[in-house]
């Protein structure tokens, strides 16, 4: 498998459910998405891959803004929670079951391909990003969300990985360089990157300081926990 978690996907999953249900998951999901499907686009008509989709919470997101989603991850129990998310909403996205370092896509079959924290879980993020530029067009885009390396929230998963958690154990976080080169060394031209996260890892505090995120994202990715670059494939 090319994901580190392979054997830590059980805890993964139940970690998703814990996230989803707090303040700050909430409030840190909405503004990570928001940037997301900012960089995306209008999504109308498109055809995105969601890579690592999980719960399908942004396969879902940018179905209902018209996008022909696709989503693919390696844990059947993120796709049966994607499915029934899917469902509730009223969409009907392709979620499959499939890893990074061989997707199941011919050539040049996506418009847009994202993949938001999931090169920290990979063992070959080189190859991963290999990968999601075959299966993009000419002229598409790859979009690439990430843990970044200097900031509070990944020294606090640091000392958690130190503590014992499996899952921060095996998390490789990155620095803008770091994901830049990915993305360049692919073939890719890098457009665009922002970051978000800058409030510390508390709900009280981020949820007076999440209305500035959006203004320091635009300005500076020095202290952001989440790092996103997008890069463009050659016509």
């Amino acid at each position: 498998m090319a994901y580190k978690l392979t054997n830590a996907l059980a805890p993964l999953s139940d970690a998703y459910g814990r996230w989803r249900a707090s303040q700050l998951g909430q409030i840190t999901d909405h503004i990570e998405e928001r940037l997301i499907v900012e960089l995306v686009g209008p999504p109308a008509g498109l055809r995105i891959l969601d890579v690592g989709c999980g719960d399908a919470a942004l396969v879902v997101a940018l179905s209902q803004r018209g996008a022909r989603m696709t989503g693919v991850d390696v844990d059947p129990n993120m796709l049966a929670a994607g499915r029934a998310r899917a469902a509730a909403s009223g969409v009907a996205p392709d979620l499959m079951q499939g890893e990074i370092r061989a997707l199941p896509f011919a050539d040049s079959s996506f418009d847009i391909v994202v993949a938001v924290t999931v090169l920290c879980f990979v063992d070959d993020a080189a190859q991963a990003v290999r990968e999601m530029t075959r299966v993009l067009r000419p002229g598409g885009r790859l979009v690439i969300g990430e843990l970044g390396r200097w900031n509070l929230w990944a020294a606090r998963r640091r000392m958690r990985g130190w503590l014992g958690s499996r899952v921060w154990q095996l998390a490789t976080f990155r620095t803008v360089r770091e994901l830049k080169d990915l993305v360049a060394n692919a073939g890719l031209a890098i457009t665009t990157i922002r970051g978000a996260v800058y409030y510390p890892p508390s709900a009280p505090i981020a949820a007076l300081l999440a209305r500035y995120d959006a203004w320091m994202g635009k300005r500076t990715t020095a202290g952001a926990a989440f790092l996103v670059v997008v890069g463009k494939k050659p016509a």
